[in-house]
């Protein structure tokens, strides 16, 4: 801007008061323009500083937000698996429930005929052992039989103890075999004669010879019989 002048008394063109000069408008021109030019040049230099910093705060939330969502899914995935694994023991459990059942129930059956067996086999073992001792005592039975036939018990002692012996022999479930006129069977009857007969129709006790005697389904011993058979 060009400076105000005014003349003196000598008529010379001064400046006038307030007016800068030249040098002076440059100095102080320069100190702004030297100042403007720091404050542009800091502008500038903080420019790349916050682009910076906007850009780490920018990364920083990108990798939180990243964090977070892997602690989402990760918790996600641990909720799934422990669903799983609770699906899993659940349904374990429930076969090992079955397992278990079905182990009591065959269990139980083989118990079951386990105690079949032993009451089958302790009957058995008793019916056997009574069996033998009354096999042991048919000898003297058949005396007191003999005697009674011939009428020798009869008012005797012996009389008493023969029937008393009949009684615990028919509680134990003895039973005599072979009776006259019955039909012949082997699985009962030994055959020590044949008597063929005109009258007989088909193999037929005509005579026992000696009382067999049974032991509810156990043969004790067979009865010794004369068999009438049919003449050919």
């Amino acid at each position: 801007m060009a400076a105000k002048k005014r003349k003196n008394e000598d008529g010379a063109e001064v400046p006038e008061e307030g007016t800068p000069t030249p040098a002076a408008a440059d100095e102080h021109g320069g100190d702004h323009g030297d100042d403007h030019g720091s404050d542009q040049a800091a502008r500038d230099g903080d420019a790349p500083l916050a682009e910076d910093g906007a850009s780490t705060d920018a990364e920083e939330l990108d990798e939180l937000f990243a964090v977070e969502d892997a602690d989402v899914e990760v918790s996600e995935t641990g909720n799934s698996l422990d669903a799983d694994i609770d699906h899993i023991l659940s349904e374990a459990g429930a076969k090992e429930i079955e397992e278990y059942r079905d182990r009591a129930a065959r269990a139980e059956a083989e118990l079951a005929n386990f105690r079949t067996r032993v009451e089958r086999d302790r009957a058995a073992n008793r019916e056997a052992v009574v069996a033998e001792v009354i096999r042991s005592l048919l000898p003297a039975i058949d005396d007191l039989d003999r005697a009674a036939s011939h009428g020798d018990l009869e008012g005797s002692p012996l009389e008493l103890v023969a029937q008393k012996m009949r009684s615990s022999f028919e509680r134990y479930g003895l039973r005599r075999v072979g009776e006259i006129g019955e039909p012949f069977d082997p699985a009962l009857h030994e055959a020590l004669v044949q008597l063929p007969s005109a009258e007989a129709t088909s193999n037929t006790v005509a005579e026992v010879i000696e009382v067999g005697y049974a032991l509810g389904e156990k043969l004790v011993r067979p009865a010794k019989v004369a068999v009438s058979v049919p003449e050919n």
